[in-house]
C-alpha cells in the first residue's frame, strides 16, 4: 500500500535589520542548529531552506538573510518581494538598532 504523500506549501521570509546585529547566526541557529560568534558580515543575500512538518503537510520556510549594510540596500531590498513575512532583527545591547527597526519597516512596507 502506498503512503499517502502530504501536501507541500513553500513560504518565503527575509530577515533584515542593521548590520551586526545576528540575523545570519539567527537563521544558522534555526537551519542546521549551529551558532558562529565569529561569523563574518553578510555580503549581499543568502538563504536556506529548511522543512518542518505540520500535522501531515510539508511546509518548506525559505528564509533570506539580507545584508545590513546602508551600501547594499538597494539590492537586498529587491528580495522582499514574494515574502510572506519578515523578521525584523536588532541587537538589544546597542540601542541604534533597535532605534532603526521603524526604517527597516517603512522600507519593508514601501516595497509592497
Amino acid at each position: 500500500m502506498a503512503e499517502e504523500q502530504g501536501e507541500e506549501y513553500l513560504f518565503k521570509i527575509v530577515l533584515i535589520g542593521d548590520s551586526a546585529v545576528g540575523k545570519s547566526n539567527l537563521l544558522s541557529r534555526f537551519a542546521t542548529n549551529q551558532f558562529d560568534p565569529t561569523s563574518k558580515a553578510t555580503i549581499g543575500v543568502e538563504f536556506q531552506t529548511q522543512v518542518v512538518d505540520i500535522d501531515g503537510k510539508e511546509i518548506k520556510a525559505q528564509i533570506w538573510d539580507t545584508a545590513g549594510q546602508e551600501r547594499f540596500r538597494a539590492v537586498t531590498s529587491a528580495y522582499y518581494r514574494g515574502a510572506v513575512g519578515a523578521l525584523v532583527v536588532y541587537d538589544i545591547t546597542r540601542k541604534s538598532t533597535f532605534e532603526s527597526v521603524k526604517r527597516w519597516l517603512d522600507e519593508l512596507t514601501s516595497k509592497y
